[in-house]
């Protein structure tokens, strides 16, 4: 079905006013979640650089065609309001949300071991567009939520990119971060159906990207 090279491989919804400060403004006006065409469930390393390649994959496509979902901002929506932290600082790639990310890993666990299914369905709330990206799938059970619920239209992305260049990128083994269940939960046992090679080659990138954008727009029509 996806003519790219398998190997082995995303979460959503809030309920209430404070869930909604995770939701991009426009998405949170939107009453009503609409069935997708395609979703892309994307899993990587720290700095492997999955943000990067689901931005250049929306940009592409256009933000009409394709939304980016994040499992992780319910949860640093509702793990900020809970502890008096700010959100939006949690949201960006600076020492501030580094400094709470061992906490807010474990904060998150506890919520997944009463509800797997929580914060996939805060995240899915409100898209409309015909395909969806999961930038931030982490674990198994992200993958089995979207495989259950939407059978027919997932494809499962992983990013890899060496350790050489994930330290370039500013990447530090981080005890209770790096070894836990956040970063190592789909590094074995896991079929992807696509695998990405993101170690800076432009060449290489750009044609891995077109596959992924033909089937997009192919499965959008």
């Amino acid at each position: 079905m996806f003519p790219f090279t398998v190997k082995n491989t995303v979460w959503a919804r809030p309920a209430g006013s404070a869930q909604r400060a995770c939701l991009d403004g426009a998405v949170a006006l939107r009453m009503e979640t609409q069935q997708p065409k395609l979703i892309l469930l994307f899993s990587g390393k720290r700095k492997s650089g999955k943000d990067y390649v689901t931005g250049l994959i929306q940009e592409r496509l256009g933000p009409h065609l394709c939304c980016i979902l994040r499992l992780s901002a319910p949860l640093k929506a509702q793990y900020a309001q809970d502890h008096g932290l700010d959100y939006e600082q949690l949201l960006s790639a600076g020492q501030y949300k580094e400094t709470y990310r061992s906490d807010m890993i474990q904060w998150g666990e506890s919520k997944r071991q009463q509800d797997p299914g929580f914060f996939c369905r805060l995240a899915i709330r409100g898209a409309i567009q015909p395909v969806w990206i999961v930038s931030d799938c982490r674990r198994i059970s992200d993958l089995q939520w979207f495989w259950k619920e939407y059978p027919q239209q997932c494809v499962s992305v992983r990013v890899e990119a060496s350790g050489q260049t994930r330290v370039q990128r500013g990447w530090r083994f981080t005890a209770g971060v790096d070894d836990a269940e956040s970063e190592c939960g789909l590094d074995q046992g896991v079929k992807f159906d696509c695998t990405i090679s993101n170690d800076g080659d432009a060449t290489l990138l750009e044609g891995q990207l077109e596959r992924i954008l033909s089937l997009a727009r192919e499965k959008s029509q």
